[in-house]
């Protein structure tokens, strides 16, 4: 009997020990490509849950790895191409510990992991977001040893001396902390847009061509030539500074959102993007019709061509040009009527080319 009793009180104290490691912790995704908690100190052998909620603008997912593999998992993402929307970015290598499925604005998800002692990194996957949305996971007894938090080189943006920033990012005076791949894409602060604005690189002689997609408004807000971003200050700060310009803007689209879904003019929501070759192909939906735009440049001279593919609808579309000196808009089918564009009933496709001819 008092052995029976014996190990009934050692399985009580196992199933405790075990109760108190159970930690479960809130984190959200935040405007700016932000988590709302970048650095999570447990006991070893905690079994860790996340309940990840994206208040954001865009989609995100959240992906714990083995310690000191972020950049690798970063890396075997963006090599996944086409597929990575199917996986929700997720590479199956042994590096990933755990992950949440693709996160759309407004939605909830979770991840559980047990951590022995180390530092695990966490880390969101979507293209152009792996450089600066992370955070880690500290599993240890003494918490005296960590680094403080503007001396952690885990912590995104930390605030340290301006040497060591430099020597964790800028390796070169380029304005950009990895060599520069066309095209690219960076989900930034980008100056006379709004907060949720993707700067997209280009490839093409003279520097290339670059545009700013407005995610918050599902358009693009202005093209430029010449070169594509700087982004040192925004390396060096904290995000509260714009990434700057690099070259001479030739389109700004003043007009507002340009397409209309029968009479009315539709409120887009921005549903992310997966890269087919490296370029961007932006997702959004207006009253119900689902619209994919790949932006590509010109192959001579200054302009974009713009490929907009839409779900079926029996609801007419078309598009508001606002004209603008230099600037002539061609459509692969029909034709402007007083700077309007109406597409057939049924239309699956449309290609509008925009030349710059000044």
């Amino acid at each position: 009997m008092l052995k029976l009793l014996f190990q009934f009180s050692c399985l009580l104290l196992c199933v405790s020990a075990h109760a108190q490691r159970d930690t479960v912790i809130q984190i959200s995704a935040t405007g700016g490509l932000q988590y709302s908690k970048k650095r999570i100190v447990v006991k070893p052998n905690t079994r860790l849950t996340l309940v990840f909620q994206n208040k954001d603008d865009m989609a995100h997912n959240l992906v714990v790895t083995r310690p000191n593999s972020r950049l690798r998992v970063v890396e075997f993402a963006l090599a996944l191409g086409d597929k990575g929307a199917q996986q929700h970015y997720i590479p199956a290598i042994d590096d990933v510990l755990a992950h949440t499925t693709s996160v759309e604005p407004g939605n909830t998800d979770s991840v559980t992991v047990k951590v022995a002692e180390g530092g695990y990194p966490f880390v969101c996957t979507f293209p152009g977001h792996g450089s600066i949305m992370y955070g880690i996971i500290y599993a240890t007894r003494d918490i005296k040893r960590l680094p403080a938090p503007d001396q952690d080189i885990n912590l995104p943006n930390p605030t340290r001396t301006q040497e060591v920033v430099h020597q964790a990012h800028h390796p070169t005076a380029s304005g950009h902390p990895f060599p520069m791949k066309l095209p690219a894409v960076y989900r930034t602060f980008m100056p006379d847009c709004g907060p949720a604005a993707i700067a997209v690189g280009l490839p093409g002689p003279n520097g290339g061509q670059s545009y700013v997609f407005d995610a918050g408004e599902c358009r693009i807000r202005y093209a430029w030539s010449g070169g594509f971003v700087d982004n040192t200050e925004q390396w060096e700060g904290k995000g509260q500074l714009l990434t700057k310009v690099v070259g001479d803007i030739y389109f700004r689209d003043m007009g507002g959102f340009p397409w209309r879904v029968g009479n009315a003019i539709p409120k887009a929501q921005f549903k992310g993007y997966r890269l087919i070759n490296r370029y961007p192909e932006f997702w959004y939906v207006i009253n119900g019709v689902e619209v994919h735009e790949l932006v590509k440049p010109l192959p001579t001279g200054r302009g974009l061509i713009r490929t907009f593919t839409f779900s079926p609808t029996k609801q007419s579309l078309s598009f508001i040009n606002q004209p603008q000196p230099g600037i002539r808009l061609q459509s692969s089918i029909g034709r402007f009527q007083k700077e309007t564009l109406t597409l057939p009933p049924g239309t699956r496709q449309v290609i509008l080319t925009m030349m710059y001819e000044l």
